[in-house]
């Protein structure tokens, strides 16, 4: 998208009364920002459908022109990208939906088009047990699926816990913001930002100097639902947000999954209901989930080469004994000692004084619940 084209797309998207549906019928129809603010005065003649409210709203377009040009002079400092929908790097799942905006900024290295992409939201009053799914889950999609972008809104709770996992097992992530590139909310999450534009990057529709709005956070949602495969909820009581975006998310025929929890649990009864109605489906596995959407190939491919590579760096340094029990572990994130005395087919006896040799020869970890797997 050219600068003359992005101006003019900033200015139309902050001429007052006009609204997604209307910007969107006056792209197509006149095919670009600058083609409608050239023939503004006569549009009349270019759209007979165009109503009187529609024509009387870009009557005032030249005005915004000024602020479109200080957005400008600041996407350019701050090395933001201007996407509109024609543009490739604009994510092309969103755009298939009915109310994509016509522009978005974003700050970032993550492909907003990225094979596998999914959207993790939940409940801001995030549990232990809800940290807990948004790390383990987050860890083993890295293991199975290392290309996989995700996304979510960088709010208190669920959402940074999700960004935050993603970080530390490096795997991109993007936050969608309900405000302008210029700040960061909450104020907390600073540092989280400044790591995600390094390692994913930041998305937003809203200019520099939005003033923080509730409304801003709604239309956040759709988003979060329209840049993914898939929406995760991870915990929410019977009413929020979280609940908008899975709701967003159907709309727009994403698939959408749920934690369960405990019946009387607050912030898992929102998830419990989705998957009772039939509007999300149960999840309890990042591998579940990996086969369910069609990742399957990348599963066995990764489990191939997690085989492939003990084989090839450690294999060849243990004797026939330990060589089975490490492929036996390389099959999955980590086994029960009784898992493995029965695929091994080795003495319990014999198993537990391996499986020490091992630990001492740094290649096993030992887990709490008496699990076992591969030191990494």
């Amino acid at each position: 998208m050219t600068e003359q084209e992005t101006l003019y797309m900033m200015a139309l998207t902050q001429v007052p009364a006009m609204s997604l549906t209307n910007l969107h019928q006056l792209v197509e129809e006149m095919g670009s920002a600058t083609a409608i603010f050239e023939n503004r005065k006569s549009m009349k003649q270019q759209m007979p459908s165009a109503s009187q409210k529609t024509l009387d709203a870009l009557a005032s377009m030249e005005s915004h022109l000024k602020r479109a040009e200080e957005e400008l002079a600041f996407c350019r400092k701050g090395k933001i990208q201007c996407l509109g929908l024609e543009d490739e790097t604009y994510p092309q799942r969103l755009k298939d939906c009915p109310d994509a905006p016509v522009l978005l900024y974003y700050r970032g290295t993550a492909d907003l088009n990225a094979r596998h992409i999914v959207s993790m939201v939940g409940t801001r009053q995030i549990t232990g047990y809800g940290k807990d799914l948004c790390h383990s889950f987050v860890r083993d999609l890295k293991q199975l699926c290392p290309d996989a972008l995700v996304v979510s809104g960088l709010a208190y709770g669920v959402d940074v816990n999700c960004h935050r996992a993603a970080l530390e097992e490096g795997l991109e992530t993007v936050g969608v913001l309900a405000h302008g590139l210029d700040q960061i909310y909450p104020r907390h999450h600073r540092e989280t930002a400044k790591q995600m534009v390094a390692a994913g990057g930041l998305l937003t529709e809203y200019m520099s100097a939005t003033a923080i709005d509730k409304r801003n956070f709604v239309q956040r949602n759709r988003i979060v639902a329209g840049v993914a495969d898939a929406v995760i909820v991870v915990e929410s009581a019977a009413r929020g947000g979280s609940l908008i975006t899975a709701d967003i998310a159907q709309s727009y025929d994403r698939q959408v999954w749920a934690f369960p929890g405990r019946i009387h649990d607050t912030y898992s009864s929102g998830c419990n209901k989705l998957i009772f109605s039939n509007c999300a489906t149960l999840l309890t596995s990042a591998e579940d989930f990996c086969l369910a959407m069609g990742w399957t190939d990348d599963v066995q491919h990764q489990k191939q080469l997690s085989e492939e590579g003990i084989q090839q760096e450690f294999l060849a340094d243990f004797n026939e004994q330990e060589q089975l029990i490490l492929q036996a572990l390389a099959r999955d994130d980590s086994k029960q000692f009784n898992v493995l005395a029965v695929e091994t087919n080795i003495p319990v006896g014999e198993l537990s004084s391996l499986l020490f040799s091992l630990e001492m020869k740094g290649a096993v970890q030992m887990l709490v619940g008496g699990k076992y797997k591969i030191r990494q």
